[in-house]
């Protein structure tokens, strides 16, 4: 019986594109997956669009990864952003370049991109079997995968199952279990890039409220800044999101040991005494209206009643009565508004997760096992995370290259005998 050189566990980004670079090196390769469809959070990142990659430098995407961004050196420069947005322009999907440099289909279309994926798939004739695989072992000089209906054997194994973020799509930790009963360390699974619950009760009170061009700060207990960046971020019931928050938590590793307070620079374009005469100025025009219509020219509508709640001034008070240290705490809030951060949010509602196997067990070049050759690993399932904007995507589509020319090269150098 003929048994496929490469087994692909997992039908994500990086499995597909792992699958793709084995096959294209002429290796036999059938992909496993879970799930009905291939690429189920694919579909959902970038709001429906995908956002492909970032158009950046290699030396960019390695300083978006907070996390063990030495490891992917090696192959995020074989397989750049450039690289990517040539595949996938090649495979007929036109591309095109957003606000920071984030690559979007042409079509706005998520599923041009899985499409495009499954055809280069059919077209290299590389079979997709749906089904969970329970275990992986060692057999002879080869694998074994046993699934829900059957096992699989086959020369080299890849592992491409993801984190544990949106579990919904089939991401429950397989693949890290799986690490662990071979012999692979683990490093501990945490929310990355998720969003923020806040115990301030003014968040749920501008829920919905959108804040864009402000500067977000995060400092721990003892004041060390671990995060600045100008961006957008949403206030929700239950704290903060929006792109700057979730980039700010893959900074806020600690949460068992830090405690973490944000603050916003409202209006980061004015210094304080610009600002300052930009705030008497208004007071000036609106002497003799109530300092809650006043603040209108300054702040959104929803922010406006929680400004004068959290500097102590009713909001009836008339503008040419307000008191000069009254003047000074509105000044403050607007140029560092504090919202306290009591934790992230649960791990399905991240993005992306922290932790996985172990980077210093795996060959950065091939993504082989340095325990067990044969066994190699791609995308999210490894411990390397990065910020949003396509970076976590170039990452899968990298080290899936990787794995997927790893894995062929060590079956057709003719390293595993089979029978």
């Amino acid at each position: 019986m003929s048994w496929p050189d490469v087994v692909v566990v997992g039908g994500g980004a990086a499995g597909m594109m792992a699958a793709i670079a084995a096959a294209r090196q002429g290796a036999a390769v059938t992909l496993v997956e879970r799930n009905p469809k291939l690429g189920r959070k694919l579909y959902i990142t970038g709001k429906g669009r995908c956002n492909v990659t970032n158009h950046c430098a290699p030396e960019e995407i390695l300083a978006a990864v907070p996390r063990n961004g030495k490891f992917l050196y090696s192959a995020v420069n074989r397989t750049t952003p450039g690289d990517v947005e040539r595949f996938f322009t090649d495979l007929g999907v036109p591309l095109k370049v957003e606000r920071g440099n984030r690559v979007f289909p042409v079509s706005d279309r998520a599923a041009d991109i899985i499409d495009a994926l499954f055809g280069e798939l059919k077209r290299l004739k590389v079979p997709v079997l749906q089904r969970r695989v329970l275990s992986l072992s060692q057999e002879g000089d080869g694998w074994a995968a046993e699934t829900e209906t059957g096992g699989l054997s086959c020369k080299a194994v890849i592992l491409a199952t993801g984190g544990l973020s949106y579990p919904a799509t089939g991401s429950t930790g397989d693949g890290h279990r799986m690490a662990e009963e071979l012999g692979h360390t683990v490093v501990d699974i945490k929310p990355s890039l998720v969003p923020l619950e806040s115990p301030d009760p003014f968040c749920g009170q501008m829920q919905g409220l959108s804040l864009k061009n402000v500067v977000l700060t995060v400092k721990t207990g003892k004041k060390k800044v671990v995060y600045q960046e100008q961006g957008e971020l949403l206030f929700t019931h239950f704290g903060l999101s929006g792109p700057l928050v979730l980039s700010a938590s893959a900074h806020m590793r600690n949460f068992d040991k830090e405690q973490y307070i944000c603050a916003i620079d409202l209006k980061p374009a004015l210094d304080e005494p610009t600002l300052d005469a930009r705030l008497v100025r208004e007071l000036t025009q609106g002497a003799n209206r109530d300092m809650a219509n006043v603040l209108r020219a300054l702040a959104p509508q929803s922010l406006v009643p929680v400004l004068l709640d959290r500097a102590g001034i009713p909001g009836e008070r008339k503008a040419h009565d307000l008191t000069k240290q009254e003047r000074r705490r509105l000044l403050e809030l607007f140029k560092g508004f504090p919202v306290a951060v009591s934790g992230p949010r649960p791990i399905a509602e991240a993005i992306v997760t922290s932790g996985g196997v172990k980077v210093g067990e795996v060959d950065p070049k091939t993504m082989m096992s340095k325990k067990i050759p044969g066994l190699f690993f791609a995308g999210e399932l490894l411990d390397v995370d990065a910020y949003t904007g396509g970076f976590n995507l170039q990452i899968a589509w990298s080290t899936g290259r990787a794995a997927g020319e790893g894995a062929a090269g060590y079956v057709l150098a003719g390293r595993a005998s089979f029978p």
